[in-house]
């Protein structure tokens, strides 16, 4: 029989707060910012002590992931529209007709498209499967992440294809 453990980003205080754009839409085509919440899920068969996994071993592990991206802006380096531009103390970024130069040391580079929840997702998700080796009785690993209470995404990884 397979159970799972759940982690609430919000109440756990697994947060992080960063800014970032998203160029392809109006709105969140300027720069912005929220205070990000990251969830978990993880399904599996609990070892011979009753324990899927531990606790503290899973909420320490997204804390380290969480806070190279808080209080930083978002840059997304596998972006189609984002042109950037890394000086040696600056970075420019250009897209659709704007422009903004920031300091290099206040931005993170991510191996991303977009900087949308959902992309922070897949990126949080695969941080956390290289930071834990889990074990093959877990069959599933999900992570959600909210940009505020209430409004997030969630991707879910099986474990064994």
């Amino acid at each position: 029989m397979n159970s799972y453990i759940t982690i609430d980003g919000w109440r756990s205080n697994i947060r992080f707060s960063s800014a970032h754009i998203i160029h392809e839409y109006d709105k969140c085509g300027r720069i912005h910012g929220h205070t990000y919440a990251v969830h978990t899920k993880i399904v599996g068969k609990p070892d011979n002590k009753g324990i899927i996994v531990d606790f503290s071993l899973l909420k320490n592990a997204l804390r380290d992931i969480t806070s190279k991206l808080d209080h930083v802006i978002l840059i997304p380096e596998k972006s189609n529209i984002v042109k950037i531009e890394k000086q040696k103390e600056s970075v420019k970024i250009s897209a659709l007709g704007k422009t903004f130069i920031f300091p290099k040391s206040d931005c993170v580079f991510l191996p991303i498209k977009s900087t949308s929840a959902e992309n922070l997702a897949i990126y949080i998700l695969e941080s956390l499967l290289v930071k834990i080796k889990f074990s093959s009785e877990i069959e599933s690993v999900e992570i959600g992440v909210d940009e505020g209470y209430g409004q997030g995404a969630c991707v879910s990884r099986n474990l064994h294809n």
